[in-house]
């Protein structure tokens, strides 16, 4: 949609003397009689809240969904992103008007559009629209510059960073209806953006958990809580400081062996607020906060946390004998969810908050395997197209872009394999015709980025990774990581033309396989031994996993890990491993490794306390962020093999299943389920020394398999048992 078919004749509206680190108020009035029914259309860039006499507009935080909002010149530089975006929340807010002259308050001025750590998109600016029928008929009111604009009693904003309120501003109550607005200047008018105008049913982000607090450390002027767990949110805190007084808390992810925070963990994350002398309870407003200690210094307490994501729902379940594997599964649900933020997966819920397109298609599938996530990825699938470069077809390393490392193989594939996921898990191949040019352009800026028919380099002056996050460096060679991941992509899009009927394009997909294959193992293959690399960090199940190598590369991968009994590998390599292992017949293996108590392993995470997965595994060379869900990526295979719930070979959208659980050696007891369009599909089983019982749950209309001990049993509606002797 076009603004004007948008919003009207509405203004976008800002202030005159613009400061990037405050925020704003804009405050219009418009007069109703008997309402039939109003509805609000409304923006703020950035983050907003709006309030219609005082009361706040719905439960949503963080809006508007973060996009590429408009065009930045030379951003990225020389590249043009390929589309525009901003989703326009509506409101029906019939019971928020009244008879008699209405106000309309939208606190705003933040989040990425603002964000100068990067090139902002623009300055803060507003729109609304209130439209309806009421007793005279149809009205419809909008923004302009008869609306007045005031500075925000948040005074100080670094959208990553936090947040300064000043409750002795004069501004305090400025989106309440009584406020006197009559010394305020008028708003001027603001640039519009040259974008589209939408609406998503991408979930907003909101409060989806409160947890408590408990205090640690009575220091000297200040007091560590411990919320119990890594979140992204906030605490929210009742002040009772005289006027003036200030209020600083400051968050971590860890603690020292004295219960101070953790300097090395802070990632420069503070909130603090100034006094007016009154008890009052506060939040912070446009910004989340990652952390699990806080440290509060002056007069202040914290009520409780309140746990801040995208309203995701977690529709499957998990649970075993087995707490180490329990632990995987529930620290990846926890790690995923405090990364969703705005419609976008994040790499992180702090330092960064950017939706990764190398780390964002590494987790797509566990994600939607456990996560009511149809609407949160079908929005950044469009994010991923939206920050192709019209010149030259290059996928961006984040989406929406922000300028940031990565690689030509590992992120840029993310337009290949997010649709292709999206597909087999909602069956919906509208999206894959609606990506399928952005793949054909990204194969054809690979191509011209080859040499040797490796893929060699990427955008000139920028990173050129292969793997990330190794314990040690990274030995795997780029073009080898590069190359494997185009292999793959090629592979994807000749199952993808047959869906979409584009045949003919088959051959050259074919073709080009043939030929990056050629390359890989001419570059990279011993013959004298049947390895890759020499089998290190995943090598061997990179090239097993699309067909490379000869009987002896995957007899040197069991093999090799079996005596390591642990990972050496990136976040690429460990998801590709674990996968080739539970695919090929090796699921104990597989299994072992998840539960590897070396020293860059899951229990090391665990035996460190961690709630969320780190960056990099405990012992690497490098230590940084704990809370990144890239290793978590492995949790897809708890439910495709250990519980054995996984579509039919050839199906998509869960049609028809499979049920056929892998059974191994450390496991007596599995519960756990899964909710497709038909229903929920549970299983549940228990080992004895003599027999293995199960019990399979099938709601109607769903076609499903059970397969075991070598036989096939079709399915029927309802509970199914089970006995098997061992």
């Amino acid at each position: 949609m076009t603004l004007k078919e948008m919003f009207s004749h509405a203004e976008w509206l800002g202030a005159e003397n613009y400061d990037t680190n405050k925020l704003f108020v804009v405050r219009g009035r418009f007069n109703l009689n008997s309402v039939n029914k109003a509805t609000l259309r409304v923006l703020g860039l950035g983050f907003f809240h709006c309030y219609i006499n005082g009361k706040r507009v719905g439960n949503d935080l963080f809006l508007p969904l973060s996009t590429d909002f408009e065009e930045r010149e030379n951003f990225p530089v020389g590249e043009v992103i390929s589309g525009h975006r901003i989703y326009v929340p509506e409101y029906d807010v019939t019971s928020m008007v009244k008879n008699g002259e209405n106000i309309i308050a939208i606190h705003f001025g933040g989040g990425w559009y603002t964000c100068e750590d990067q090139k902002k998109y623009g300055d803060a600016k507003a729109i609304w629209r209130i439209f309806g029928e009421d007793e005279n008929g149809g009205f419809d009111y909008v923004s302009s510059v008869s609306d007045k604009i005031g500075a925000s009693f948040v005074c100080d904003y670094n959208f990553t960073e936090g947040e300064l309120h000043n409750y002795l501003s004069e501004n305090i109550n400025a989106v309440l209806s009584e406020f006197d607005d009559s010394g305020w200047e008028y708003a001027v008018p603001a640039k519009p953006p040259e974008t589209d105008y939408l609406f998503s049913d991408c979930p907003a982000d909101r409060v989806c958990g409160v947890l408590g607090v408990t205090e640690i450390k009575k220091g000297n002027g200040f007091t560590v809580y411990d919320c119990g767990k890594n979140i992204s949110g906030y605490p929210v805190m009742k002040l009772s400081g005289k006027a003036g007084e200030k209020v600083s808390v400051i968050f971590s992810e860890e603690i020292d062996s004295e219960n101070n925070l953790d300097p090395e963990f802070v990632q420069d994350q503070k909130v603090e607020f100034i006094c007016d002398g009154s008890e009052r309870t506060v939040r912070p407003l446009f910004t989340w906060l990652a952390f699990r200690y806080f440290a509060v210094y002056g007069n202040a307490v914290p009520e409780c946390v309140e746990v801040v994501h995208s309203d995701v729902k977690v529709i499957s379940s998990f649970k075993s004998d087995n707490e180490l594997l329990n632990w995987i599964h529930d620290t990846y649900v926890n790690t995923q969810l405090t990364n969703m933020h705005a419609g976008i997966p994040s790499d992180c819920p702090h330092l960064e908050r950017r939706g990764y397109t190398g780390d964002g298609q590494l987790v797509c599938h566990a994600a939607m395997n456990i996560l009511d996530a149809e609407s949160f990825y079908r929005k950044w699938i469009k994010d991923i197209c939206d920050c192709q470069d019209k010149l030259t077809g290059h996928i961006q390393y984040t989406a929406p872009y922000v300028h940031s490392g990565g690689g030509p193989g590992g992120w840029g594939s993310a337009i290949v394999e997010v649709p292709y996921q999206f597909y087999k898990h909602y069956g919906d191949s509208l999206v894959l015709k609606e990506c399928y040019p952005n793949m054909m352009r990204y194969f054809d800026y690979l191509e011209a980025h080859s040499t040797a028919n490796l893929v060699v380099s990427d955008k000139e002056g920028e990173w050129c990774l292969g793997d990330w996050c190794t314990p040690i460096s990274v030995i795997l060679p780029a073009p080898f990581v590069n190359n494997y991941f185009y292999i793959k992509a090629l592979n994807r899009c000749i199952e993808i033309a047959k869906i979409i009927g584009k045949d003919d394009d088959i051959p050259v997909f074919e073709q080009r396989v043939r030929l990056k294959k050629e390359a890989i193992t001419a570059a990279y293959f011993n013959k004298w031994d049947g390895n890759f690399l020499g089998g290190q960090q995943g090598a061997n199940a990179f090239a097993v996993d699309i067909g490379l190598g000869d009987e002896r590369t995957y007899a040197n991968l069991v093999e090799c890990y079996g005596k390591l009994k642990g990972y050496d590998t990136g976040i690429f390599g460990t998801d590709i491993l674990t996968q080739v292992l539970f695919e090929h017949g090796n699921g104990q293996l597989a299994f072992d490794l998840l539960l590897s108590r070396s020293r860059h392993s899951f229990a090391e995470m665990r035996r460190l306390g961690a709630t969320t997965f780190w960056e990099y595994w405990p012992g690497s060379l490098r230590d940084r962020s704990h809370n990144h869900p890239m290793f978590g990526a492995v949790t897809a295979y708890l439910y495709d093999y250990l519980l054995g719930i996984r579509a039919k070979n050839g199906s998509a959208g869960y049609e028809n299943i499979v049920i056929s659980p892998l059974i191994v050696d450390g496991i007596n007891k599995l519960e756990g389920h899964r909710t497709f369009k038909s229903g929920i599909v549970s299983l549940s089983y228990a080992k004895s020394d003599r027999s293995i019982v199960f019990d399979i749950a099938v709601p109607e209309n769903q076609c499903a398999e059970f397969v075991f001990g070598g036989k096939t049993y079709k399915l029927n509606t309802g509970n199914n048992h089970f006995e098997y002797a061992l």
